[in-house]
């Protein structure tokens, strides 16, 4: 009964991204204003946002549109660009449990990017389909662009996982800079963290898998 009143509450899961997963912390301020004075000086930054899901028929849409986790990291991918001056870039195609999807997790991307956000992307990978390929195509693709700093948008618990990815696929040596999307906790621990709800039991089960990525080395 403990596991089960754990395994659903938000407070569990922060425990779990701490001491398993090891999330970094969000972007300082300090942070966004070195990144913006190194564009501005003419350093060439690139914002790379890694997909995280796509539906083939979204009804209030009247066709595709990405997931609402892939949503988020492109919302933030956007608002970053625009504070730090800098492109920005999608990676995503279609993922291995998604093989009746019709189109790419970029081509859904690029259409958000450019209608709600009103900021066209300047790359668009659509070929991946895990994160180990999201880091081999797209670093493939920003090096012969030229591209000295890669600003990478995930979320924060598949952040250490996609580093790792990252830098396996970097033998050029670009900087990369850890941009985490989707932090749930905004002060201390309260009594709420520990109540079960409807948020806890989806980030524990997430924790869990990218900790079991983790160690699978995938």
């Amino acid at each position: 009964m403990l596991g089960i009143w754990l395994s659903c509450t938000e407070g569990f899961a922060q425990i779990l991204a701490e001491k398993l997963v090891h999330a970094p912390p969000a972007v300082s301020a300090e942070t966004l204003q070195q990144l913006k004075l190194e564009s501005q000086a003419g350093e060439k930054l690139a914002v790379l946002v890694l997909g995280g899901g796509a539906r083939n028929n979204v009804p209030e849409y009247q066709g595709p549109a990405l997931k609402l986790v892939s949503e988020e990291r492109l919302r933030y991918g956007v608002w970053l660009a625009r504070q730090i001056d800098a492109p920005l870039g999608f990676s995503g195609g279609i993922g291995w449990g998604a093989r009746n999807l019709s189109i790419s997790e970029a081509s859904a991307a690029k259409s958000s990017a450019q209608e709600t956000y009103k900021l066209p992307l300047r790359w668009a990978e659509g070929q991946s389909r895990d994160t180990h390929e999201n880091a081999q195509l797209s670093m493939a693709m920003l090096r012969a662009d030229g591209i000295q700093t890669v600003v990478l948008v995930t979320h924060d618990l598949h952040m250490p996982r996609a580093m790792r990815a990252f830098s396996q696929a970097n033998p050029s040596q670009m900087r990369l800079v850890a941009a985490p999307v989707g932090y749930r906790r905004d002060g201390p621990f309260d009594w709420q963290d520990w109540s079960p709800s409807e948020e806890g039991l989806p980030r524990v089960r997430y924790a869990i898998y990218e900790w079991l990525g983790q160690i699978s080395g995938r």
